[in-house]
């Protein structure tokens, strides 16, 4: 080989050679910007703006949040509110219910005591009123006898002896009226009452004053301050 020819592969090889190193030097910058902490800068810029949209989108979701707890809270506080007046109203109703029936329980418990103490207290009422005309009779009997004779043991000690007799019997039952709730009522000079006398005629009387009684047909008789049966009476009228 020739000098000339080695020389032209040598002047080939060094072209080459720097053509290469003009390569590898063009490429070089970009490298450079990717080196490790241009490429953490290059992350973290390029980072920023996702994590800002992030965060804002967050701070949104909150401040969303935020807005639907607090809209939570006001509806489940008036929800509340409702709630409650409507069980005050409720237990007002209630208690008002309860007074009534405790009004209406008490007037019933009154009304049977009243009732009880009536059938109790006229009883007897049927009774009685089968024994009254026993007792007019028993009166009729001692105003028969002569009032000289009433106490004439000497003279006639048979019909004194049977007024006597007579006479107990009336105090005895008239005694047994009383105690049973029973009395008599209805005298000469009591003044005239059409609640419990029953006037059978009016006549002129110059000793007695008019409207009283002045003649006593029957007594009258009064269980437990009723009326069973009135007096029947001769009124005195006005000359």
């Amino acid at each position: 080989m020739s000098f000339r020819t080695l020389a032209t592969r040598v002047a080939r090889r060094a072209r080459t050679a720097n053509l290469r190193h003009r390569s590898v030097t063009s490429i070089a910058p970009p490298t450079m910007l990717l080196s490790p902490s241009n490429y953490d800068q290059l992350r973290l810029f390029s980072s920023k703006p996702e994590e800002s949209a992030t965060t804002e989108e967050d701070t949104k979701t909150d401040s969303e949040a935020a807005e639907e707890t607090a809209q939570g809270d006001d509806a489940s506080n008036e929800q509340s509110g409702e709630n409650l007046g409507e069980l005050e109203t409720e237990i007002k109703d209630l208690k008002d219910n309860l007074l009534r029936s405790l009004a209406e329980a008490e007037n019933t418990r009154r009304i049977a005591k009243r009732d009880v103490d009536q059938a109790r207290s006229f009883a007897i009422s049927s009774f009685a009123k089968s024994l009254l005309d026993t007792s007019d009779n028993l009166t009729r009997a001692l105003d028969a006898v002569p009032e000289e004779l009433r106490h004439d043991h000497e003279g006639n000690p048979v019909l004194a002896n049977l007024y006597e007799g007579i006479s107990m019997t009336d105090d005895g039952l008239t005694k047994a009226f009383a105690k049973n709730g029973l009395k008599k009522f209805g005298a000469p000079g009591e003044k005239f009452d059409p609640n419990l006398h029953e006037a059978l005629f009016e006549y002129p009387d110059p000793a007695g004053e008019p409207g009283n009684i002045g003649q006593v047909m029957k007594v009258g008789f009064m269980l437990n301050k009723r009326v069973i049966r009135p007096a029947e009476v001769g009124v005195v009228k006005s000359a």
